[in-house]
């Protein structure tokens, strides 16, 4: 009776292991079927540009000077996180988008994360490709920093800024009285498992469509949300050390500047996400427009403008603000510069 019982256990133990094997097998094989559909389905827009045995996706449309240079803020979608505005300001000037190293189509970073590698990889994708500033940078929200680092390291080529909603040096220790750290373990156990198809399988929740972005944008950002989520989560870990290394070069001279702020209540997800009240919601969004208040003095000619109805992600909450935003200031710059549109 008891061999019995042990022949029993031993069956229902070595069953129990192959179907977890299988499952796990399944989910590689999804996982890299994903990923070959994902290339497939999903070509890079704009051309893939090595920066020396690394390849950068950038995405430029439209002639005349300045170029504009779009930046993403801690997201997964890359270029992508400009399709509302880039074909706008496309038309009226060079445009280009890009996807920062282990983002959506771009090759994963040689160096940890950092603003000057950010800042190096642009400028050199951009040189390689043929394209010549002056330059006019918009970056949103950990990206215009990023686009500041960029004027810091290569200044002479910068006329102009737009900084949508932007992240600020001194935002961790203006609102550590309110918010506590946010990273969550399961994003890094969802993350940790991008092998296994999970994170994939929870991409249409993790990753939803946006306003005014189309629905194919919106599945090539779910295609590549392995990859891309993986590299966002790096670059969070790192943006303490971001944040104080941009805090260094706060001086952007004369340049035409644009900060937009969105003034939108945060919604209950938001509120939930920053772990704040309500109340403490409105005292952290206070905050967040003195703090824009003084990037828009880091320009002798910056000035700040309000957005009521706009959250966080402004180039899809209100794709005109950024859109006039950028206008003004490569108008200011054609000024500066006595040249013609074309």
């Amino acid at each position: 009776m008891k061999h019995s019982s042990k022949l029993l256990v031993m069956r229902i133990v070595l069953w129990s292991a192959a179907i977890v094997a299988l499952a796990i097998l399944m989910g590689v094989v999804y996982e890299q079927a994903g990923r070959y559909r994902a290339a497939r389905d999903f070509p890079a827009p704009g051309k893939m540009v090595d920066i020396g045995g690394r390849r950068i996706q950038l995405d430029c449309r439209g002639s005349g000077s300045p170029t504009v240079v779009f930046e993403a803020g801690l997201s997964a979608g890359g270029s992508l996180s400009w399709s509302a505005v880039q074909p706008k300001i496309a038309a009226r000037t060079r445009a280009c988008s890009y996807s920062r190293a282990g983002l959506m189509w771009s090759d994963p970073p040689d160096a940890p994360p950092s603003a000057r590698q950010v800042a190096h990889d642009l400028h050199t994708a951009l040189a390689r490709a043929g394209e010549r500033g002056p330059y006019v940078l918009v970056g949103q929200s950990l990206g215009g920093l990023f686009a500041t680092s960029f004027t810091r390291h290569f200044g002479a080529e910068v006329a102009g800024l737009v900084l949508v909603d932007p992240s600020h040096p001194d935002q961790v220790a203006r609102v550590a009285d309110f918010m506590t750290e946010t990273r969550s373990l399961r994003s890094r156990i969802a993350v940790s498992l991008a092998w296994s198809g999970l994170l994939r399988a929870a991409a249409p929740s993790l990753l939803p469509q946006a306003r005014n972005q189309t629905a194919r944008d919106a599945q090539a950002i779910r295609a590549f949300a392995p990859k891309s989520l993986s590299t966002q989560l790096v670059e969070s870990d790192a943006t303490d050390a971001t944040l104080a290394e941009a805090g260094a070069f706060r001086d952007l001279g004369n340049r035409p500047l644009v900060v937009l702020t969105a003034m939108a209540p945060y919604t209950e997800a938001e509120l939930r996400g920053m772990k704040i009240t309500p109340g403490q919601g409105t005292q952290v969004q206070a905050i967040w427009k003195q703090l824009h208040e003084d990037e828009a003095t880091w320009s002798s000619r910056g000035r700040q403008v309000l957005l009521p109805n706009a959250g966080h992600d402004i180039q899809f909450d209100d794709p005109d603000a950024v859109i006039d935003a950028v206008l003004s200031v490569v108008a200011a710059v054609r000024a500066d510069l006595g040249a013609a549109p074309h």
